[in-house]
This record gives C-alpha cells, sequence and structure tokens, in this order.
C-alpha cells in the first residue's frame, strides 16, 4: 500500500496527515539499481519514504512532484524537496530540460492516472533512466475471477472495488512491454514479485510467463 496510516485510505484522495515514513517491496529493488550520486526525480512520491530511502542509501539528489498537499507539506518538514503538481501533464514538466535526471522513478502510480502515456513519455524526456514499478492486472487469480465470477477483479485492486478505486488504467505486463515497443522504450532489466516466485526470485519457467504470475512488477527502461 502507498505510504499512508491507513491501508484502506481513499487511494483517490491519500491524507499523509499523520502519516509516517514506511516501506515497499520494491524500494528495495529500486534503491539498489539506482547508482550512488545520481540525480532523481520521484513522480508521485507520496510523503517521500522513497526519496529518503534513496538519499540514505545512495546519496542522490532527490525532488518530487505529488498531487496530495499533506504528502509535500510531510516531505518538506523533513527537509525533502518536493511540490505539489499532477504528474500526467506535460505542463507539470515545463521547467525541466530533456535528460536533466538520472532516473526518473514512478512506483505503482502509474495505473492511478489520467493519462499514464503523457507521464511516461515525460519520464522518458527528463530522465536518462526510467524506472516504473505497477500491479499487474494479468495476474492469474485476476482471470479466474474474471473468468468463474464474471465480475471485475479484485485482487490486485487490495481490498477496493470497482466504484473505490484509484485504479483507473488497469495493465497487465504485457500491455506494458507492448507500449514500450510503441514509444521505442527499452526495457534494461525487470524484476517482478509474487508468492509462488520466492520472493521474486525468478525460476526460468515463472520468468516466461511473468504476464501470469507477477504481482508487482518493476521496470527499468532506456
Amino acid at each position: 500500500y502507498p505510504d499512508c496510516v491507513h491501508p484502506m485510505n481513499d487511494n483517490r484522495n491519500y491524507d499523509y496527515t499523520d502519516g509516517k515514513f514506511s516501506e515497499r517491496n520494491e524500494y528495495q529493488v529500486i534503491a539498489d539499481w539506482v547508482t550512488p550520486g545520481a540525480k532523481v526525480i520521484d513522480l508521485a512520491c507520496g510523503n517521500g519514504s522513497l526519496m529518503k530511502l534513496l538519499q540514505e542509501r545512495k546519496q542522490v539528489e532527490c525532488e518530487g512532484l505529488e498531487l496530495a498537499p499533506t504528502g509535500v507539506e510531510f516531505c518538506l518538514r523533513h527537509g525533502l524537496k518536493a511540490r505539489v503538481a499532477p504528474i500526467d501533464l506535460a505542463e507539470s514538466y515545463a521547467d525541466y530540460a530533456d535528460d536533466q535526471f538520472d532516473y526518473a522513478v514512478c512506483n505503482v502510480t502509474v495505473q492511478m492516472v489520467a493519462y499514464p502515456e503523457v507521464l511516461l513519455d515525460q519520464m522518458k524526456r527528463i530522465a536518462k533512466r526510467q524506472i516504473i514499478s505497477f500491479p499487474n492486472f494479468g495476474y492469474i487469480t485476476n482471470r479466474f475471477d474474471l473468468l468463474f465470477r464474471g465480475r471485475m477483479p479484485r485482487p490486485m485492486i487490495f481490498g477496493y472495488d470497482w466504484y473505490s478505486t484509484g485504479h483507473i488504467h488497469h495493465l497487465s505486463v504485457g500491455d506494458f512491454r507492448g507500449f514500450c515497443r510503441e514509444r521505442q522504450m527499452t526495457i534494461t532489466r525487470e524484476h517482478h514479485y509474487g508468492p509462488a516466485l520466492g520472493k521474486g526470485r525468478w525460476p526460468v519457467v515463472a520468468q516466461a510467463w511473468s504476464n501470469m504470475f507477477s504481482i508487482v512488477a518493476v521496470f527499468e527502461c532506456v
């Protein structure tokens, strides 16, 4: 879940007023991929938990964009650079030069914005490398839920329902790979999480079927 006190906090309108720094599984992979001293922009940075980790572990120069004012206020109170801005509008990136950052990171949020193609295009423009993670809607239990129950699959919306979730652009690993081909984004590495995968350590067969067995996917692109 994103960086908020209550996991069931409305994911269409996060409130970080009483929050605290937290950690997600993807953070460790992202931190491993980011080079020491890099210049990083965290898109949908929440309360700055990932930025804090990257600064502590990799001594990066980091800033963030976040839609929730309470998240930005939390960042600023803890000495993290952030500003309020929608991450899926080109206007939010008007002041950034091409390749200004070494990494643009968007962690488990691309599926929640109205214009994901704008977000990903801008990430490619302003950063030499892009790190994107998202819940894989092609996960096998989702397929069963749709097939046998004939309803919007619930396993990958984490306790919400079709009407109460901020996940508005469901995508699969296969969808993302197809988007990268269309947009000339080259996938340089990937990491996947799932209960049958041994904490992200993929056997060869599961790797070949990541579109079915990955719960959360993390990709690095150039």
